[in-house]
């Protein structure tokens, strides 16, 4: 009997020759630098995704609320506080006396006033301000000549609050870097992804084909519904 030859590898093909005889063939292997981009774009999509998951999803949910504020009921409550600070705080003629700082924190101590100061005017007979934050506001009216005062506080529903967290209004300098790491994070998951569809063969001409179906509708809308 004749020995058993060994198996040939499943992917090795045999390519005839001109003589008749088969000849093996290796099989072909797949760059290396093309396998270390695809797994790069994939392990950067995958964990950027995963980062910025809740942040995504917060702006897309206030997205919609904020588009649609109607659909809420969202109360609204108004207070009207009455008081007096120290009328040498507001004593004299000359804008320069006023003590700026002590009626913001005096107001702030007795009433638990939120938000930033966004303006304090002074004239001859009183001085206004302002506190602003996220569905927050509270307008003080301090009379020069006995330091009595007036503050309207209204304070507006949690889908209020989520609208000016997504607009960034009224909420300083700290939130508005999120909303820039946010925008940050969308934009890289969005070019990592690109680039893992690039990667893919057999993906490669159909999803960029619905890319650019995308745009073209994207771009179709506003030429249609607001130019």
């Amino acid at each position: 009997m004749s020995k058993l030859q060994p198996q040939p590898w499943i992917t090795a093909k045999k390519q005839p020759l001109a003589n008749g005889k088969p000849e093996r063939r290796q099989p072909t292997s797949i760059p290396q630098g093309g396998i270390r981009w695809a797994g790069l774009a994939r392990w950067l999509h995958l964990y950027l995704s995963v980062v910025s998951f809740v942040l995504v999803l917060f702006f897309a949910v206030t997205g919609l609320t904020l588009n649609h504020a109607d659909w809420f009921d969202d109360a609204t409550v108004t207070t009207d506080l009455k008081g007096k600070v120290n009328p040498r705080w507001v004593a004299g003629t000359d804008t320069a006396t006023v003590n700026k700082l002590a009626i913001v924190e005096y107001l702030r101590a007795t009433h638990q006033l939120k938000g930033s100061v966004s303006e304090f005017r002074i004239d001859d007979r009183e001085c206004s301000l302002s506190f602003h934050g996220p569905g927050y506001s509270a307008d003080a009216f301090v009379k020069r000549s006995d330091g009595t005062y007036e503050v309207t506080e209204t304070k507006m529903g949690l889908v209020a609050v989520l609208n000016d967290l997504h607009k960034g209004r009224d909420t300083g300098q700290g939130w508005a870097w999120v909303i820039d790491i946010a925008a940050v994070f969308m934009t890289l998951v969005s070019v990592t992804g690109l680039a893992l569809l690039l990667v893919l063969k057999k993906r490669r001409v159909s999803g960029l084909g619905w890319m650019l179906l995308g745009a073209v509708v994207t771009g179709l809308a506003y030429w249609l519904l607001v130019v």
